[in-house]
């Protein structure tokens, strides 16, 4: 079971790491540059923490599910991923727009980014490490 966990979370990473950089890169981006003053210059980004916050983030999500969902079918991580994605979308979109003078489009895109992104590797995850 430790290895099919290990090729899980290289599967969730891989995979949430490239719908990140295609939401970020192109569907959020013109939201992005309508608040330069709010982000760090491209130069002065800290991305190799981002890419260990993002990994660190997969291999709890992953742990979680292996420890709390009895039945691990396809099926069951969907509704695992939906349900972390909506709770992490929340945080993300509409908490940081509560406090922080983002577009509510950018508040909305990260919400609903959040959520399919989660939804896709909760699924995933579930034909990964399925047992029946």
């Amino acid at each position: 079971m430790f290895k099919k966990y290990l090729i899980s979370v290289i599967v969730v990473f891989v995979l949430i790491a490239i719908l990140d950089w295609l939401i970020h890169s192109f569907i959020l981006m013109s939201l992005y540059e309508e608040t330069p003053n709010l982000w760090r210059p491209m130069e002065e980004m800290k991305f190799v923490l981002g890419y260990i916050v993002g990994f660190l983030s997969i291999v709890f999500f992953n742990y979680l599910y292996y420890r709390l969902v009895k039945d691990k079918t396809p099926l069951n991580g969907l509704y695992y991923g939906l349900i972390i994605g909506i709770m992490y979308g929340l945080g993300m979109g509409y908490g940081t727009y509560s406090f922080m003078p983002i577009p509510y489009m950018l508040a909305l895109g990260w919400f609903l980014a959040s959520v399919i992104e989660f939804t896709l590797a909760g699924w995933i995850l579930g034909l990964i490490v399925r047992e029946k």
